[in-house]
């Protein structure tokens, strides 16, 4: 069984990609700082606690487990956050990464997943988003990500560091089984805050912005399920271990969701009325965002198997596990 470093992977995506991960017979050795990730999480393989910055701790770690490869979701991810805050996300996600890849190269390990975002395009000029798409950010969570993007690009040319690169679109969902699901603290992703309104936990669901130039008024987005994220993540670690070469992919289904659409789902399967309130639009947020995620399917063979349905129902099961 093949050694796998995943930096940050007691997190929401890492957790289901270490899953993932040991179906395909690897073994996932996780390593983070427990900041946003749950020590529940670690099912799948040994945990190791420590921050991504500090290189000693790193050194330590690979050293003990000498993984083949490093799957990298360790840095903060919360756009909000970032602009209150940028200097916290350039030392977190810049210096953090620049940190491990430090510690890889010193270890003579030359392979590496990157967890980026489709927020390193900024507004999109159209879509679907190709990966040619002018990578433009409009915050310090997109820069911070696009300059870790930056720096493996240097490193593949100087270093002959390889990284495959995921952009992801919007990630959603659970774990079918029940057995891991999205956890925030405090919560800012559309469907759990839907469902935490549809449950009562909430007094309503506020949606932000009805006047955009969209079929219903309220933003598309592309959501894609969590366990196919995973998938892909493996997929890259096996893309790199049999030799291929650096890429930076998108990940989404190829097809929107309008908030509209993600309410009415969410009542379907609930079957619970869920207040909504409307607002104002946020600055910053265009009409639509969808991938083009043409590129995964021809070089990694990934693509989505799951649907806004199965999104849905995963995530609704996985939130009511405390009922």
């Amino acid at each position: 069984m093949t050694n796998i470093l995943v930096v940050g992977g007691a997190g929401y995506i890492g957790s289901h990609t270490c899953l993932n991960l040991s179906e395909k017979g690897h073994t996932p050795i996780v390593y983070d700082n427990l900041l946003n990730g749950h020590k529940e999480f670690v099912k799948w393989g040994p945990f190791e606690q420590g921050d991504v910055r500090d290189r000693a701790r790193l050194d330590q770690v690979i050293l003990k487990y000498k993984p083949e490869a490093i799957v990298h979701f360790a840095g903060l991810i919360e756009v909000a956050q970032s602009i209150n805050d940028p200097v916290a996300f350039f030392e977190n996600n810049v210096s953090g990464s620049l940190t491990l890849f430090a510690a890889a190269l010193n270890a003579g390990i030359d392979k590496l997943v990157f967890s980026s975002t489709c927020a390193t395009y900024g507004i999109p000029r159209g879509g679907p988003i190709k990966e040619d798409h002018p990578q433009v950010p409009i915050n310090p969570y997109g820069r911070s990500k696009l300059m870790v993007e930056q720096i493996l690009s240097e490193l593949c040319t100087r270093k002959s560091f390889r990284s495959v690169i995921l952009r992801y679109f919007n990630a959603a969902g659970a774990d079918p089984q029940g057995r891991i699901g999205e956890w925030h603290t405090p919560e800012t992703h559309i469907i759990p805050l839907a469902i935490e309104a549809a449950k009562g936990i909430r007094s309503h669901f506020t949606i932000f912005g009805s006047d955009y130039p969209t079929t219903d008024g309220t933003c598309i987005r592309d959501y894609v399920h969590v366990c196919d994220l995973a998938e892909a993540h493996s997929r890259g670690i096996d893309h790199l271990i049999s030799g291929g070469r650096s890429t930076a992919l998108n990940l989404g289904t190829g097809s929107g969701t309008s908030v509209k659409e993600i309410v009415q789902a969410i009542e379907l399967i609930s079957r619970k009325p869920m207040p909504v309130v409307f607002s104002a639009r946020r600055e910053g947020d265009p009409p639509q965002l969808v991938a083009d995620n043409t590129l995964a399917k021809a070089l990694l063979g990934w693509e989505p198997r799951n649907n806004l349905e199965s999104i849905v129902i995963s995530a609704w099961k996985w939130h009511l596990r405390t009922d």
